[in-house]
């Protein structure tokens, strides 16, 4: 596959056909995506092949759990889980939760994760990531840059051999039930989970903003940048 084809259609994947992913396959995966850049080449990641289905379904739980507090947030006209949500935003949420589970559909995506043919559960190590942003008085990210592009190579190394996947992070509203079931320390995060298997079909087009809708020249408030 081309690279600028990968990068363009490799979109999320989140229903599968019950083809399994053999575990020489998803080795084979990992092997590509591990030289994903990282901080310091500190390769702060790690990955949990999750197999036995009691601890599948409680990943699943914490998933779904946080599901419906994504989609009650959704009722309420509020963009999930956003940083700069006020206590009247949580509020306003909090009213919609029981909307939220009634809804739920047993062939949806958060109600079947327990199925995927292959779970992965990413962590980053806190003890080497560079968060140049620790002290800044806002939100923080930047310690995902030493992670997240080992995610993204997975679902390119992925894609490359016909498998297709999702980068999913809603559980991690949950982390505390996540650390119980899959022993997790204190100085790991956990930062996706991660869906793999073989598409039960491929989106044709992926749409996007174009490129002067997101870029603008010297600063923010400056003009479009496009050729």
């Amino acid at each position: 596959m081309e690279l600028r084809d990968a990068l363009r259609t490799t979109g999320s994947i989140r229903r599968f056909t019950d083809q399994p992913v053999s575990d020489a396959l998803l080795e084979a995966i990992l092997d590509d995506a591990r030289f994903a850049p990282s901080g310091g080449n500190r390769q702060a990641w790690r990955v949990i092949v999750v197999k036995d289905p009691t601890i599948r379904r409680a990943v699943a739980d914490a998933y779904l759990d946080a599901w419906h507090d994504y989609v009650a947030q959704l009722m309420a006209g509020l963009i999930p889980y956003s940083p700069l949500a006020s206590e009247a935003d949580r509020a306003a949420a909090g009213e919609r939760r029981g909307a939220a589970e009634a809804a739920s559909r047993p062939e949806g995506f958060p109600e079947s994760l327990a199925e995927v043919p292959a779970m992965l559960v990413v962590l980053a190590d806190l003890r080497v990531l560079a968060a140049t942003d620790r002290d800044l008085d806002r939100y923080q990210f930047v310690g995902g840059a030493s992670i997240y592009p080992f995610v993204w190579s997975v679902l390119l190394a992925a894609h490359e051999r016909g498998v297709g996947g999702v980068m999913t992070t809603v559980a991690i509203a949950k982390e505390a039930a996540l650390r119980d079931v899959l022993t997790i320390p204190e100085h790991f995060a956990v930062a996706s989970v991660v869906a793999l298997g073989f598409p039960a079909s491929r989106h044709t087009k992926l749409t996007r903003r174009p490129v002067e809708a997101f870029t603008t020249i010297d600063r923010l408030d400056g003009t479009a940048f496009f050729s």
